[in-house]
């Protein structure tokens, strides 16, 4: 993928959440909503800086577990990647089923269960046959809709807030209907949901021409861009609707705000629902992804059974674990479709697994600094305070803590308001760790320390499959600095002419 191709990957993704949040955050922040949205998009941006630095330095498949392994070790890496997984199903689950709530806003009487799940369960299927065939074929798709979405969107807030927009209804229902601090609390928990995904661009930046000058650009681009997005939805729709009809219509919260523009609602909503719903459906997708090549890489560093380390014969694909884990996204609709609401039900559980794997992702992040200082970082998260340790020089990313507290904060808040996520987050967890612990057992590998892995030799590995050439010559000199500064050290200083190959 260039780099329309990796910026539409994770736009599908993160763009898309605003589609599905919006309407969960209002029926819980109502009037407080925007205030919501603004506080986890601050902590959203310190976790897309940290991805950004870490998808630059290490563009491989495996995305936050691979930097939580490199930086925490086995089982914390484990830990990460078993909590994205949870997250990733919760993508295809939710998304699914908010792409059949968009198509359905031409049908009403479809709104409902369980014409809804079956619906998603379609959307799920298509899905499944879609990325067997490769990333090729997905990519394609994503960045056909999300083109015309961003368009789209733009249209709705400029003709939204020039000819619709009210202030003073954004502050009457700001003054009015401010909820308990509970629900407010709990608004923010789900307000996170517009920001996940992330972790798409650092999955396919191992299938992305030069990573390290792409990653780059099209992360702190989609920041920016979902961040104007999500704040400026939050804000158009209290100044143009009151809060309970947006919290009535969950199902298709962008739409009925769009019908609701004059000139152009007419049009607008049902248009938007059709863009809503592929765009929506085209995060499913990138959920798809996402679960395919981190299973795919945890099998390959010995986290999970080889079993799922498996390609297709012909698409050289991960069928086997595109298959198990989109059937367990097919089962979380069925079980969510039980439930009196399931939009809110998979809410519950969308924000455990990502914080939980942001908080340790954010963690590794400081940790490489100290533990890898030698690998080239084409972008480095801003605010650097240096210090020295063993005699070298190391940058401590003063954001990377910032977002840190803010990432636990909002894991507190999950944990505190989702009755739902902190119960089947937990059990999702232990049901992880029985896994991992009985095929480590099984496979004679350490349960709880590391299997040894050559760290230096996986880098220059990444870098020139990655065709980083510049960035490869740059880590061997650090490299070569390095090993003539330990023999400096120990008295046996290498001769004149003499080098270290890699």
């Amino acid at each position: 993928m260039g780099i329309w191709g990796s910026y539409t990957w994770g736009y599908a993704d993160v763009g898309a959440d605003v589609y599905v949040a919006l309407g969960l955050v209002v029926a819980a922040a109502q009037g407080a909503a925007p205030l919501a949205f603004a506080i986890t998009g601050l902590v959203y941006m310190f976790i897309g800086l940290a991805y950004t630095e870490l998808a630059a330095t290490y563009p491989v498949a495996g995305g936050g577990h691979y930097y939580t392994l490199r930086g925490l070790g086995d089982l914390l890496g484990f830990t990460a990647g078993w909590a994205l997984l949870l997250d990733f199903t919760i993508d295809v689950s939710l998304f699914s089923l908010s792409s059949a709530g968009y198509l359905n806003f031409f049908f009403p009487k479809l709104q409902h269960q369980p014409w809804l799940a079956m619906e998603g369960i379609v959307g799920i299927i298509f899905l499944i046959f879609l990325n067997i065939r490769g990333i090729r074929e997905s990519s394609r798709m994503n960045e056909i809709f999300c083109a015309v979405d961003m368009l789209n969107e733009s249209l709705i807030i400029l003709f939204g807030f020039f000819f619709a927009w009210d202030p003073a209804l954004l502050q009457h229902q700001f003054l009015t209907s401010f909820p308990s601090t509970h629900q407010f609390l709990y608004g923010a928990s789900i307000a996170i949901i517009s920001f996940v995904g992330l972790e798409s661009i650092s999955q396919a930046a191992e299938e992305t021409i030069s990573p390290a000058t792409i990653v780059p650009r099209t992360s702190l681009a989609l920041i920016f861009t979902v961040l104007i997005y999500a704040l400026s939805f939050s804000v158009l729709g209290l100044g143009l609707l009151p809060w309970q009809v947006i919290a009535a219509n969950q199902g298709d919260p962008i739409a009925v705000l769009a019908h609701h523009i004059p000139f152009i609602g007419f049009i607008a909503g049902p248009f938007t629902a059709i863009l809503a719903a592929t765009l929506v459906f085209a995060s499913a997708n990138t959920g798809v992804m996402g679960y395919s090549r981190i299973t795919w890489s945890m099998s390959h560093f010995r986290l999970l059974p080889r079993w799922f380390y498996a390609v297709h014969p012909r698409y050289q694909t991960p069928h086997r674990t595109i298959i198990v884990f989109s059937a367990l996204a097919i089962l979380e609709v069925i079980l969510a479709s039980l439930s009196a609401n399931a939009y809110d039900t998979l809410g519950n559980l969308y924000a455990f697994g990502a914080v939980t794997g942001y908080v340790l992702v954010l963690i590794s992040l400081i940790k490489l600094r100290f533990a890898d200082p030698y690998s080239p970082r084409p972008y480095k998260v801003p605010f650097n305070l240096t210090v020295t340790t063993h005699g070298r020089k190391v940058e401590v990313p003063i954001f990377a803590f910032i977002g840190l507290a803010g990432n636990i904060f909002i894991w507190v808040l999950v944990v505190w308001t989702h009755a739902i996520g902190r119960i089947a987050g937990p059990a999702w967890l232990v049901l992880g760790y029985v896994i991992y612990f009985v095929f480590r057992s099984k496979a004679s590998l350490p349960l709880l320390g590391n299997v040894d892995r050559d760290w230096e030799g996986e880098q220059i590995r990444v870098l020139s499959e990655a065709g980083e050439d510049e960035l490869l010559e740059q880590y061997r000199s650090a490299l070569r600095r390095r090993d003539r500064m330990l023999r400096r050290a120990e008295g046996k200083d290498l001769l004149d002419g003499e080098s270290i190959s890699y």
